[in-house]
């Protein structure tokens, strides 16, 4: 599945009103403190890392980002080739300390 293919399919569990933007902008952050969450209890009290609880966060995350870039009239294939554009610029031998 692709961006775009994802985006369409994602849309048809979307709220439509004026306040969507809103929404999804306070969904965003409510589930990306959700995996937050999970990393801090791996990371600072020995919870084992629940993978299965993790990629469903970062589904729902993945579905506000992309109903985010719906409501803007965005491509999601646009969001991904961009971001990859930029790290490409910023780091074009890939991340190191040194650079």
């Amino acid at each position: 599945m692709d961006f775009n293919d994802y985006q369409e399919a994602a849309k048809r569990t979307l709220y439509g009103n004026e306040q969507v933007l809103t929404n999804c902008a306070l969904g965003l952050a409510g589930e990306t403190g959700q995996v937050v969450d999970l990393v801090k209890n791996y990371t600072f009290k020995g919870h084992p890392l629940d993978k299965d609880k993790l990629t469903h966060e970062l589904g729902d995350v993945l579905w506000y980002l992309s109903q985010i870039a719906e409501w803007a009239d965005i491509p999601f294939e646009q969001v991904a080739k961009d971001n990859i554009e930029t790290l490409n610029r910023r780091y074009p031998n890939g991340f190191n300390k040194q650079a």
